[in-house]
């Protein structure tokens, strides 16, 4: 099976310091855009079986109707890929997100707060997200893997060996025992700068953010194409 991993593309965001400068701040979120219709394209030429987006994909506070919809109508054009995608810190599964009161294409499974199970014939995929703008805790690591015969793939947002206060109200998980849980590939996101190859045979994964978030985010940005 072949896969993309992205997180924590941010749609809407303000880029409050852009936008004092002209339009950049506008220019940006069209960057935005273009970057998913590239990944969009990139699944499509390359015929990529599941795409997972670990949390943050869009900002809750400004997200427009409009650019849910461009998303959407992306996700259209590929069909044949299974798209999973978990909520984050800051676009929790709340009353009034666009996770809940959107139709989204038939091929996207959103996930809750509640630790979920997708079957495939050739994979397993749990899945949890935030339901709050703070979740200390998701329990992730009580997960019991149910068939280990198979691919088994974990999909979430959240800290990794978080220390300080701000970063334990982040879903905050321990590196030693995700790795214990036996997960073939924990796509995770939150955690803006990429982490991948770092040591042998690493299977816990932050993509980091898709594009820069601003000035302090810099290096290489992009997604992870697995298989």
């Amino acid at each position: 099976m072949k896969f993309v991993h992205m997180a924590d593309m941010h749609f809407d965001t303000p880029f409050a310091n852009l936008s004092s400068k002209n339009d950049f701040g506008k220019k940006r979120r069209l960057d935005q855009r273009q970057i998913l219709k590239k990944i969009i394209n990139y699944i499509k030429e390359n015929k990529i079986n599941y795409f997972f987006i670990s949390g943050d994909l869009y900002e809750n506070e400004y997200i427009r109707k409009t650019t849910i919809e461009y998303i959407n109508e992306l996700f259209k054009e590929i069909p044949e890929t299974k798209i999973f995608i978990t909520p984050g810190n800051h676009n929790p599964y709340i009353n009034n997100s666009m996770y809940k009161n959107f139709n989204w294409n038939n091929n996207v499974k959103i996930f809750t707060s509640k630790i979920e199970k997708v079957e495939t014939p050739e994979l397993d995929i749990y899945g949890v997200g935030f339901d709050d703008f703070y979740c200390p805790s998701l329990n992730v690591e009580n997960i019991k893997i149910e068939d280990k015969n198979k691919i088994n793939i974990l999909i979430t947002h959240g800290a990794l060996n978080a220390s300080d206060k701000l970063q334990l109200q982040y879903n905050p998980m321990n590196k030693n025992n995700l790795n214990k849980l036996g997960f073939d590939y924990i796509a995770l996101g939150h955690i803006h700068k990429p982490d991948y190859n770092t040591e042998q045979n690493q299977r816990i994964v932050y993509p980091g953010s898709t594009i820069a978030m601003g000035f302090d985010e810099l290096g290489e940005h992009g997604f992870i194409v697995g298989n």
